[in-house]
């Protein structure tokens, strides 16, 4: 097991003349071993481990100046759409927000002040699909960076450095620890220049994790593929159950050959996940909150990727601080239901589901 090094400073054997290690800030031998575990999960070359997913998010947007511009999704996690609308917008930033399902979509809004694409795949909480390959290719011929946020799909499941991403990033709180006991983000990438940039920001700003972070996000990296394959097989019991569920208007998850991203998905990745939402038929808000209160398997709270089954109420959780309008114009709507499909045993959860949309 890596040892846990619970250390701030470092011995020099003369001033400037150290071991590798100065400041934990910077680096540290636990953190450097969960880097390059993360960094051989993306087949990447490098990586780089954030206090959290949006510390993460931040130092790729550091690799900017006023005047740039980035295009996006408009179906994104509402941390990433904050940050980008409250914070870098007012640096002199521009965002574009355009369908990242269509590539044509991101194609269009490139220009010579473009700088970065941002993928997001699936998409949090509709779970749209974007080609990285096509998308990596219109980066490549324009000569700008591409991220792509990976939490979803979890590096078991799709490597986007494979597919022509600059950039992956991931909210490690999610799958990649998987048992909601860390707070975590990460970047990985190839390129040793870019590396070097980000690494400038990451020990210079320092949202840096712990040494006990890291320790308990190599120890749940143990199990990763062994979670990732029950949350798949749960999640696709759940959305086929959903799917025929008299109270289930619609049902989101790509795994399903009615989604519209399914092709995409199955030519990228090598399953479709345990992520699952849903609109509840003809529901009203109070009757959303109450289906949503309702469960006794599933947890109503925010976050997902643990072993537990999760309830999320996207338009008053994660996704509050999204306009009503923009959140409802990509279909996420009050009656939307996210849920992170657990371990748990399959019989629980469904009988769950089943109390629960009792409405």
């Amino acid at each position: 097991m890596t040892p846990i090094y619970q250390t701030s400073t470092y011995q020099q054997t003369a001033p400037g003349d150290h071991k590798g290690y100065e400041y934990s800030r910077g680096t540290n031998p636990t953190r450097k071993a969960l880097e390059d575990c993360l960094a051989a999960l993306e087949n990447g070359a490098h990586g780089l481990a954030f206090s959290s997913g949006m510390a993460a998010t931040e130092a790729v947007l550091r690799l900017l100046k006023p005047g740039d511009e980035v295009i996006t999704g408009d179906d994104l996690y509402g941390g990433s759409y904050r940050m980008f609308t409250k914070v870098f917008a007012y640096y002199g930033i521009t965002f574009h927000f355009v369908n990242t399902s269509e590539p044509e979509r991101i194609a269009e809004k490139i220009s010579p002040a473009t700088r970065l694409i941002w993928v997001e795949t699936p998409t949090n909480p509709t779970l749209k699909l974007a080609d990285i390959e096509a998308i990596g290719r219109i980066a490549k011929d324009a000569g700008v960076l591409m991220a792509v946020d990976n939490t979803f799909a979890s590096p078991y499941l799709q490597n986007p450095l494979d597919l022509g991403a600059d950039i992956v990033m991931h909210s490690v709180t999610k799958y990649i620890g998987g048992h909601s006991d860390v707070v975590m983000g990460a970047l990985v990438m190839n390129d040793t220049e870019l590396y070097n940039r980000l690494f400038f920001y990451y020990n210079a700003c320092g949202a840096t994790p712990g040494p006990q972070d890291s320790f308990l996000v190599l120890r749940g990296i143990k199990t990763l593929h062994l979670r990732m394959k029950a949350h798949c097989e749960n999640g696709r019991k759940v959305a086929e159950y959903l799917n025929d569920h008299p109270r289930i208007g619609k049902v989101y998850w790509p795994g399903l050959e009615s989604h519209p991203g399914h092709v995409i998905a199955r030519k990228q990745m090598r399953d479709y996940g345990g992520m699952v939402s849903v609109v509840l038929k003809d529901a009203s808000l109070e009757e959303t909150f109450r289906v949503a209160s309702s469960f006794n398997v599933f947890t109503l709270a925010e976050s997902l990727g643990g072993v537990e089954s999760l309830i999320n109420h996207p338009a008053t959780m994660t996704h509050g601080s999204i306009p009503k309008e923009v959140r409802e114009k990509v279909g996420v709507v009050d009656n939307l239901i996210r849920i992170s499909v657990g371990v748990e045993d399959i019989d629980d959860l469904l009988a769950d589901l089943e109390q629960a949309l009792r409405y």
